[in-house]
């Protein structure tokens, strides 16, 4: 089949699961076209981003006058069509979180992708996040264009589905993802009975070149690394709190924070206040690859989520064999259990959280290794890339 994946922003140094699942359709024998709306200018740390960069149709890349000429093309050829598109847009923009000028950008943006799908004679066209990529997608199907679907991530689609439209979207998508179980329940929550058995559960993955490796015995055994954009949602303010009590009853140890964002600043400013600046790091944005080596010279993963969906990198650390230490939120617990492949405590407990980190850092090295072993077993049986990329072909072929 000939498909179409829309994201707003793609290649992108958090997205690795988005590639990761076209190149295992490809693996496949489909013929995938990338489409972006932004993203054409982004650095890219990675070869294997580059590549992605290159093969990817930007949307907004020539700015207005393409989008513009789109329009008129589609008001000439198919009015019936665009007047159903405009009375949609309004009717989700009055309501909408954001402006209903930035919506009426989204069908501009359309009459684009609808013209560019249709020349290309895409078969599927398939969004992840239920966001503003899913909502430009709607209006190509409203557009005449092809069926269409969508990947719902969270927490974000569920912290306000009224005004981003998801009932609506669920409804006229030909079916939805849920990245887990308990995703697919914050779907169910937002649309009558009748519509759940078009949302199904199709995890993220791992492909085999992330984990096979030779590595048997955990990293450095006094190193935690905590992974992901530095936000409110990851919860690395109350990481910080944990390591001053770690640090105040004289616990060794070093914290690794891979990643960058807006909290950046905030979290800085708290290391200093806590002197701690000899014991936590901030690496800033580092590719896919150094993601990985950070992953192997911790001892473990530390991740105190307040919201979450399923995080990828929680995969990674277990198919590395690097057990986790995380919250009991979102579709966490269905893939680790606690005691077997790290420590799961209750979200925002800041003791708990110091004495999981203070547990595994004084483990013995057998218990971790063991802990690790199981982990990565877990993992490969729940998120192997090529696997879940089949249960996605068959949603998109039925």
């Amino acid at each position: 089949m000939k498909i179409a994946y829309l994201v707003n922003h793609y290649p992108a140094i958090s997205h690795s699961f988005i590639r990761r699942e076209i190149l295992a359709l490809e693996r496949l024998g489909h013929e995938i076209l990338r489409i972006s709306v932004r993203g054409w200018a982004d650095a890219q740390r990675s070869s294997e981003d580059q590549l992605e960069q290159a093969r990817t149709r930007y949307v907004l890349r020539g700015g207005a006058v393409p989008l513009l000429i789109s329009f008129l093309r589609i008001l000439v050829t198919n009015p019936a069509g665009l007047l159903r598109v405009i009375a949609l847009t309004l009717k989700i923009g009055l309501r909408a979180e954001r402006p209903l000028p930035v919506h009426l950008i989204y069908l501009f943006e359309a009459c684009q992708v609808a013209l560019w799908l249709r020349n290309e004679k895409v078969q599927h066209l398939h969004v992840h996040f239920g966001t503003n990529s899913a909502e430009v997608a709607m209006l190509v199907g409203e557009l005449g264009g092809p069926p269409w679907s969508f990947t719902a991530h969270g927490p974000e689609e569920f912290d306000k589905p009224k005004f981003i439209s998801l009932p609506e979207k669920i409804r006229r998508a030909r079916f939805v993802v849920a990245v887990s179980s308990f995703g697919r329940s914050q779907l169910f929550r937002n649309v009558p009975h009748a519509y759940w058995p078009k949302i199904k559960v199709v995890h993220c993955g791992l492909e085999p070149a992330f984990y096979d490796t030779d590595v048997t015995a955990a990293g450095n055994d006094r190193r935690l690394v905590c992974v992901g954009r530095i936000c409110e949602q990851k919860g690395q303010l109350l990481l910080i709190e944990a390591s001053r009590l770690l640090a105040e009853r004289g616990t060794k140890f070093e914290l690794v924070l891979a990643g960058d964002g807006e909290m950046r600043c905030e979290i800085e400013s708290l290391i200093a206040k806590y002197k701690l600046t000899g014991i936590v790091r901030i690496t800033g944005w580092i590719s896919s690859d150094e993601v990985r080596a950070e992953i192997l010279a911790a001892r473990a993963l530390v991740l105190p989520s307040f919201a979450e969906g399923l995080p990828v990198v929680i995969m990674e650390a277990m198919a590395l064999r690097r057990p986790a230490i995380t919250t009991f939120v979102a579709g966490i617990p269905e893939l680790i259990q606690h005691g077997e492949h790290g420590w799961l405590v209750p979200a925002g407990d800041l003791e708990s959280l110091a004495e999981a980190m203070e547990e595994c850092l004084n483990a013995a090295p057998e218990a971790i290794t063991e802990m690790g072993e199981s982990a990565r077993k877990r993992v490969l049986q729940r998120h192997d890339i090529d696997k879940e990329a089949a249960k996605l072909i068959k949603l998109i072929e039925a």
